[in-house]
């Protein structure tokens, strides 16, 4: 399948949450887990350019956890698009997990790495060819998370799509944040409107300022500041999901028959309750939450 038509439909709705007595008022979500099937929410976005700037036959070559969304998502875009797969995946070998397994299923060459090693993907740039024994240019590297400065470009055009379906900008945009790069990329489309909150969903998370930083700067973008990150809000970190986000995320995905999931979504909505409980929403604020998909990791959190 062409990349131009797998991309061709980028759009998604706008649900509006009457919600006097669970959030304490009303807000709306952008509801980007509809956008694909399965080349879900913020990661289809931050697919899209990336792989349509592709030239000639590459093979995909990434990173993640065993229940990584990008993972994921990269395997079923390389099946669709007719690329070959590689996952360089934290873990020993022999770990499963219902993530990997769809990789696999799609084509996706799982190869295992230590911590140090992952680590060393992260900080060193090249360090994917050393584990792959490749220096041609027939394999192209996927960072973490899907977080390349051309990845801006796609979650940038959300804010196009606000306006056309609102039709305004909502005064605050709330997102949660791993890699930083979709905040980055709403804070491009967004042009200096507004304010947007990110929810940090790994602990220690002072860093990813700079992350953002980085990525505007190299996407050739200006150093918008009109954003907060929220760093308290982990519930004990990344993948974690202690009894009460697990019945807070419950009784929200029951409430409005809209699914989340404790990894990232769950955490972004609880924040949104508890700034709306501490009263620091603006009175005439529109609040708009950005929902990123990623359902299928909440696999890893059945009860």
């Amino acid at each position: 399948m062409p990349m131009s038509f797998l991309f061709s439909s980028l759009s998604s709705p706008c649900q509006h949450l009457e919600s006097a007595s669970f959030l304490g008022r009303d807000i709306w979500v952008k509801r980007d887990d509809l956008l694909h099937a399965e080349v879900s929410g913020n990661k289809f976005r931050k697919l899209k350019y990336p792989l349509l700037a592709l030239q000639g036959q590459k093979s995909l070559v990434t990173m993640g956890g065993p229940w990584s969304n990008h993972l994921h998502a990269l395997a079923h875009a390389g099946a669709l698009g007719g690329w070959p797969t590689t996952g360089l995946v934290r873990g020993a070998a022999g770990l499963e997990s219902a993530t990997l397994d769809d990789c696999r299923r799609l084509g996706m060459q799982i190869r295992f790495v230590s911590r140090e090693d992952y680590r060393q993907l992260r900080e060193d740039p090249h360090a994917w060819r050393r584990h792959l024994a490749v220096d041609d240019d027939s394999h192209v590297w996927l960072p973490e998370g899907g977080s390349a400065p051309a990845a801006l470009r796609g979650v940038a055009e959300l804010a196009d799509e606000l306006a056309a379906e609102l039709p305004f900008i909502p005064e605050v945009i709330m997102v949660a944040c791993g890699t930083g790069a979709t905040l980055a990329g709403i804070l491009a489309g967004l042009q200096g409107r507004s304010r947007v909150i990110g929810i940090a969903v790994l602990k220690n998370a002072d860093y990813l300022h700079q992350e953002i930083a980085r990525l505007l700067q190299e996407a050739g973008y200006p150093a918008y500041q009109n954003y907060e990150l929220i760093t308290d809000a982990h519930h004990g970190g990344y993948g974690k999901a202690p009894p009460e986000l697990r019945r807070f995320c419950r009784d929200f995905s029951q409430e409005f028959a809209l699914p989340i999931e404790p990894v990232y979504t769950g955490k972004l909505f609880h924040a949104l309750r508890k700034i709306q409980l501490a009263h620091a929403f603006g009175a005439d604020e529109r609040v708009l939450a950005v929902h990123t998909g990623g359902m299928q990791g909440a696999r890893g959190f059945i009860d």
